[in-house]
């Protein structure tokens, strides 16, 4: 099952109510100075659904006039559900004024901001760290890389170039979960659990290819402090509980089969507040627009890199038999890999 065609397929017309035609074929975007926007990867659906909402006619106030220019394709090379779109979703976002170039050299010449989709996470840091030599804003697609070492080294990299970079599913942005983490609307919060459709892709840690977006939601409304993993696994679902340095347990469910849907719980002080349904990309595009205007990732790297070593640790308890695994044995055991 194409679980990312039917994300895209929920997504594409939460609150936006946008159509493909409105530009002509080769009509460019007029962004405006210091507001072009350059597309890494046509092989994701977000490519076309981000670029849908920049290029828009009657473009939202929002998004400050920042337009996406022109795109660099590629892409993974052997992910046949990724390879197949890429005709696709280039022939999309051509027909909404953006020009296809053969490089991304070609493309940094062109543009000041970036959207890494590429959605094969192998190839993010070696592409990626084109983006942060050029010294420019880069917003980095789900999964972040596809390994705790890389992700480790893009933010290391992003440091030592001095140009932030953020990450971040759109699951991120469930309105009820903000108001979780940031208008303490269950009052503190004592616990979760959180759910997702979790298929799985060969060449990435099970969770990083699409269990990211529960999980996300798991660390939007628990915060950091992530002490050891615990997972269960079956052919069909994956149960993994996160033990907090403050006792606290924040637990995912990942599903292959039955119907697929976004959510959680949070249960606080106050009140157990229900999370979701999924609300569309709409959100999570405001966010790069203040992070392109601001330089401040609204999501720590710390955050970020505890996030995929919670995956990475799952993985690792799976090994060992469902054996607690600690988060600092899965940064240590990248960093030094």
């Amino acid at each position: 099952m194409d679980t990312r065609r039917d994300f895209m397929k929920k997504a594409g017309v939460a609150g936006l109510s946008i159509s493909l035609p409105n530009f002509n074929m080769h009509q460019k975007p007029t962004a405006p100075e210091g507001k072009k926007i350059g597309i890494i990867g046509l092989d994701t659906s977000h490519s076309p659904a981000f670029t849908k909402m920049f290029n828009h006619k009657t473009q939202d106030s929002k998004l400050k006039g920042y337009q996406v220019v022109a795109a660099y394709p590629y892409g993974s090379k052997d992910i046949p559900s990724s390879v197949e779109r890429i005709p696709k979703y280039t022939e999309e976002v051509k027909a909404l004024g953006v020009e296809i170039v053969d490089s991304i050299d070609q493309l940094l010449e062109k543009v000041d901001f970036i959207l890494l989709e590429t959605n094969d996470g192998r190839p993010h840091l070696e592409q990626g760290l084109q983006v942060l030599k050029a010294g420019k804003r880069m917003f980095v697609d789900k999964p972040v890389t596809a390994s705790l070492h890389d992700a480790i080294a893009l933010y290391e990299a992003a440091e030592e170039y001095n140009t932030p970079i953020f990450s971040s599913s759109s699951l991120r942005y469930l309105q009820k979960a903000q108001d979780v983490r940031h208008k303490q609307l269950a009052g503190e919060v004592t616990g979760a659990m959180t759910f997702s459709p979790a298929s799985l892709e060969e060449h990435h840690p099970d969770l990083y290819w699409y269990g990211i977006h529960g999980v996300e939601i798991l660390f939007t409304v628990m915060g950091t402090g992530c002490r050891r993993v615990q997972r269960f696994a079956t052919p069909d679902t994956d149960i993994v509980v996160g033990t907090w340095n403050d006792g606290r347990l924040g637990t995912f469910r990942g599903s292959r089969t039955g119907k697929h849907d976004y959510g959680g719980i949070a249960f606080g002080t106050e009140q157990t507040v229900n999370l979701g349904p999924f609300e569309g990309y709409q959100k999570l595009v405001y966010k790069i627009v203040e992070f392109f205007e601001s330089g401040t990732p609204p999501v720590s790297p710390q955050e970020t890199l505890e996030i995929y070593a919670f995956m990475e640790a799952a993985d690792e308890s799976k090994r060992q038999d469902g054996s607690e695994v600690s988060i600092n044995y899965v940064m240590n055991k990248a960093r030094n890999s």
